[in-house]
């Protein structure tokens, strides 16, 4: 049989490498930044560098920047070995290379400058939006092309994965991105309130699912048997494990909305799809360990499988404690707590992170031919990475009950036994004992630098790799007992189309009712647009990512109703671009803060900015006194009027030539309150934008007795 000859492509996968661990460590480095933030309010730094607006850096950095480096560093080194073909263009690979890393680079820049479109896992600004889908493309083109050219007929599992992070990840990112721009940075949501809030999580959890697992499956699948040297346990549970995961994961997003204004057919929905979910993710995770089955001896003496082992392992508990999470009475105690932030992390620096780590170990002394230079430093790092994970978590999940229990407690009197800010401070040693644990990760990565850079001097790339192989056959003659599953292997494309329907079933009956069907988001009628002056504050609001630390989303419970006041209801929200519910309680919920008893003065709100311990001793919100000196962009109101009427927002038509003359009476009247309170600033600043937007949360159904629902 004629044999052909070609060169594996090793450049863009020390290329990926490399980025993969720079990134790393600054998405890292990020996270302990704000953790001792929570501990040090006084790290808080002029406005670039609060809390809320590094708090959505060190996200976007460890999920796309390093988690995203590792996928592409895995994809191409396995990829090209398992088709056995090198990648059908080093151009678009080069492209890809660095349009990801300018991506990165724009989203460092504009985070921190406060440009973010205010959701979870998908603040940055539509053009990076624009510039993700590109590359996304270039990458897609990139590696079908390199399957189609492929001289193995049937696709490996690892391959399947990929396919389906691909086209998934295609469209969950287009969905999310529905934005409409009011200027060159920024934009407003399609989506309103409950469907933005739907929208949001279907893409926020699902991109955990297919971006953070269903890709990192693909690299167990490949390196973890390479690592053992062993076969896959199991051929056929590797099936079971894939269809099942990607028709049940799409489902999930629901079960982060649970007690909330979400209707109850979409949360009960994502319950019994997320606890499902146990079956196929439980049976990824045996294969992965059962792979190792006659090869345990070496686990013991092998930092690498050791680093794959634990990676494993934590996607197991993750992916245990994920269903769980998503029962209606877990939820009830753990959402809005530091309990979730646990498990996300145990995902995070557990399974993405020391997945990537063993990869990297094994993978870089192969493409340049050469040792690792210190096993022991590798130990060092694995043993000081997995007590940090320890050291990180069980704080956390300690500090996530103690935080509920507290919140949910009453005096024999029935009367709530803590304030808010007692919680707070309460957390405090809790913040310090996870600090110390990001602190000792964070110092495993620099040795792994260190590591790689010596196991790099003293080899050489082998930038193109010589390999053989022969050609592919292109009639295929069925084996007698071969699988039905093998049919499909040998056709991506179609592979690809079936994977895409499997995961538009979902996606299709969760999101389409909640559009089409009007009672399922009824109005009330005292709900009126904000004014312009409100609209301005509540931009400066999500640009200073207050959203990451406080909620708007009352649930309907009794101690959440005597906190806070009346539990939120779904017609409230139907002029919020982007929803405000937020998924973390680090400060009390603001859905009534302009009202009833949680009604506070302008001149409060304006000191609290200024200064919020001086309002509420141990406070440890980031000061905003340059709220003080900034103007309002009025230029920009007629811009956002315009936006937000063709978003279905009922401003009247010709509304936005006079909205700035109405801005100016409103905040000409909170300047004359804080006046009266002794406190002397123009009308035109920040400061009185963001008052008029606290001073308006909760209002509109204040008067609930007499608001009209409509259904």
């Amino acid at each position: 049989m004629q044999v052909e000859k070609f060169y594996y492509d090793n450049r863009i996968v020390k290329n990926f490498a490399y980025a993969t661990i720079l990134w790393g460590a600054v998405g890292m480095l990020a996270g302990l930044y704000i953790a001792l933030q929570l501990v040090f309010p006084a790290l808080n730094i002029t406005q670039y560098f609060s809390f809320g607006r590094l708090r959505p850096l060190h996200t976007n950095a460890v999920i796309f920047a390093f988690v995203g480096n590792g996928i592409f560093m895995g994809v191409y080194y396995s990829l090209q070995r398992l088709c056995k073909a090198r990648m059908f263009s080093d151009k678009l690979s080069n492209i890809h290379f660095w349009g990801w890393q300018l991506i990165i680079v724009a989203a460092a820049v504009t985070l921190p400058l406060g440009l973010t479109q205010g959701a979870e896992y998908a603040e940055l600004i539509w053009p990076i939006d624009l510039a993700i889908t590109i590359i996304w493309v270039v990458f897609g083109w990139n590696m079908f092309g390199t399957i189609i050219k492929r001289r193995e007929k049937h696709l490996y599992v690892a391959i399947w994965f990929y396919i389906a992070t691909f086209v998934t990840v295609a469209v969950l990112h287009i969905v999310r991105s529905g934005q409409l721009p009011y200027s060159w940075l920024h934009s407003y949501s399609w989506y309103s309130g409950v469907q933005d809030a739907l929208v949001q999580w279907w893409y926020g959890h699902n991109a955990v699912a297919f971006f953070l697992t269903t890709p990192y499956l693909g690299l167990m699948y490949y390196f973890m048997p390479k690592a053992a040297n062993r076969p896959v346990y199991s051929y056929r549970l590797s099936i079971i494990h894939f269809w099942s995961l990607i028709f049940l994961y799409i489902w999930a997003g629901p079960h982060h909305l649970l007690y909330t204004s979400l209707p109850n057919w979409a949360q009960s929905l994502g319950v019994v799809f997320s606890f499902m979910l146990i079956f196929p993710s439980w049976g990824g995770m045996i294969n992965g360990l059962l792979t190792l089955r006659g090869a345990w001896d070496r686990v013991r003496d092998d930092v690498i499988l050791k680093f794959m082992v634990v990676a494993v392992t934590a996607y197991g508990m993750a992916t245990f404690e994920g269903p769980m999470l998503s029962l209606k009475s877990v939820s009830a105690i753990s959402h809005y707590t530091d309990w979730v932030v646990a498990h996300v992390h145990v995902g995070a620096l557990g399974w993405n992170g020391m997945l990537t780590f063993g990869v990297i170990y094994w993978l870089i002394p192969r493409i340049f031919k050469t040792n690792l230079y210190s096993k022991k430093l590798a130990a060092n790092h694995f043993w000081l990475a997995t007590l940090g994970i320890l050291f990180w978590a069980i704080p956390m999940y300690w500090a996530g009950i103690q935080q509920s229990l507290m919140w949910k407690q009453f005096t024999e009197a029935g009367q709530l036994k803590y304030t808010f800010l007692e919680t707070v401070t309460y957390m405090k040693p809790f913040y310090a004992m996870r600090s110390l644990g990001g602190t000792m990760y964070l110092a495993g990565v620099l040795i792994m630098f260190y590591n790689i850079y010596k196991t790099v001097k003293s080899g050489k790339l082998v930038a193109n790799e010589e390999a053989e192989a022969a050609p592919l056959v292109k009639e295929y003659v069925k084996h007698s007992g071969e699988h039905w599953h093998r049919v499909i292997e040998r056709k991506p494309i179609q592979f690809m189309i079936i994977a895409l329907v499997v995961i538009l079933i979902g996606g299709i009956i969760e999101l389409v009712p909640t559009f089409m069907i009007k009672s399922n988001v009824p109005t009330i009628s005292s709900v009126k647009p904000y004014t312009p002056l409100e609209l301005q504050g509540r931009d400066i609001y999500v640009r200073e990512g207050c959203y990451v630390c406080h909620s708007q989303m009352i649930r309907p419970f009794r101690s959440e109703t005597e906190r806070y006041g009346e539990y939120s209801k779904a017609g409230e929200f139907i002029y919020d671009k982007p929803f405000q519910w937020g998924s973390k309680r680090t400060g009390p919920d603001l859905a009534r803060e302009g009202t009833g008893n949680l009604k506070k003065s302008d001149g409060w709100h304006f000191r609290h900015f200024r200064e919020p311990s001086s309002m509420s001793e141990g406070s440890i919100m980031p000061t905003y006194p340059f709220l003080i000196d900034q103007n309002i962009d009025t230029a920009s109101t007629a811009a956002k009027i315009n936006a937000m009427r063709s978003l279905g927002v009922p401003y009247e038509k010709g509304y936005e030539k006079f909205a700035n003359q109405e801005l100016m009476t409103q905040a000409n009247s909170i300047r004359i309150n804080l006046k009266m309170e002794g406190i002397e600033v123009p009308a035109n600043r920040e400061v009185i934008a963001l008052i008029s937007y606290m001073q308006r949360l909760g209002k509109d159904i204040s008067n609930n007795k007499t608001a009209t629902f409509n259904k």
